[in-house]
């Protein structure tokens, strides 16, 4: 009976140990005998006890690792302090394992490197408009490096960088004089814009003022013309009624002059500055001693 009991104790150790399950997302790296035998995937994997062990468990899931903050001089000899953090993932968990002695203090020791080498050979103000820049350098480098440790670098990424406080008071005391430097000129510039504008209108309005007199002195013009012309058409029509009543009593020459006169006397009443008087009527003026003789025989 209790030989039974030692074997089944036994039987449940041997099993215990030959029995391994893997967690998703993650590998074992397996020894025999010391020496490298398999990888084992996720689920049930069975090995051999006291001859086959564990060596280490790799997770394949992606991994952050915060690079400590390194102080760094750049081109022009300024001190600066940088915060790095790199993403990285696991590729071949034999290389992981057995071509470094800790892969994490591998990445870190290369990301302080690398990260001095490439800001050292940039001034300060590149450093802060050129992290896109600086990041992919840093991930190309450390992708490289890390490729034979089966480690696939995804991304870097600068955090935080900090310049001294003296570096940082004259920062600041430069973007507040670029500041006020940028707003002194948009401001005369709107000025100037505005002084424009305002001549604009006033020449725009001096040419529709101009305009305006200059078709109110047409229109009074062609006014006045019109007044005129009907003032004449007027006359030239009273004169004609005169001639055709003259004409139809068959006057004789001399009440014909008479009546020319008495015409030209009306016409020259008229608002024209000029009276052309025709040539016939020079003997109608001449024979007005006649007329006035005849007159007075009449009356007597």
């Amino acid at each position: 009976m209790i030989f039974l009991l030692v074997l089944l104790v036994i039987i449940l150790i041997i099993a215990f140990k030959s029995i391994k399950i893997v967690k998703q997302a993650e590998v074992y790296v397996i020894e025999r005998l010391g020496k490298f035998s398999k990888v084992a995937d996720a689920g049930l994997t069975i090995i051999i006890p006291f001859f086959d062990h564990v060596r280490s468990v790799v997770s394949l899931k992606q991994q952050t690792m915060d690079v400590p903050p390194q102080g760094v001089i750049t081109k022009d000899n300024v001190t600066i302090t940088i915060d790095t953090v790199v993403f990285y993932q696991i590729t071949d968990p034999a290389k992981a394992v057995y071509e470094i002695q800790s892969l994490k203090k591998g990445i870190e020791y290369l990301a302080i490197t690398t990260i001095r080498d490439i800001i050292g050979k940039m001034d300060l103000d590149e450093t802060f408009s050129s992290r896109d820049g600086i990041n992919n350098k840093l991930r190309v480098v450390l992708d490289e490096a890390t490729d034979r440790w089966g480690c696939k670098i995804d991304r870097v990424e600068i955090k935080d960088i900090t310049p001294p406080a003296d570096i940082r008071d004259a920062m600041e005391k430069e973007m507040n004089a670029e500041r006020n430097k940028r707003a002194l000129i948009l401001e005369s510039e709107a000025q100037r814009q505005s002084a424009i504008m305002i001549a604009e209108g006033k020449k725009q309005a001096a040419i529709l003022e101009a305009e305006a007199d200059k078709e109110a002195r047409i229109t009074r013009a062609a006014g006045e013309a019109q007044a005129i012309k009907e003032v004449a058409d007027a006359k030239a029509k009273e004169i004609q009624m005169v001639y055709e009543a003259i004409k139809n009593a068959n006057p004789d020459e001399k009440l014909v002059q008479l009546k020319s006169l008495e015409a030209l006397e009306r016409v020259a009443d008229g608002e024209a500055n000029k009276v052309f008087i025709p040539f016939d009527a020079t003997s109608a003026l001449s024979s007005l001693g006649a007329i006035k003789e005849v007159m007075k025989d009449e009356k007597k």
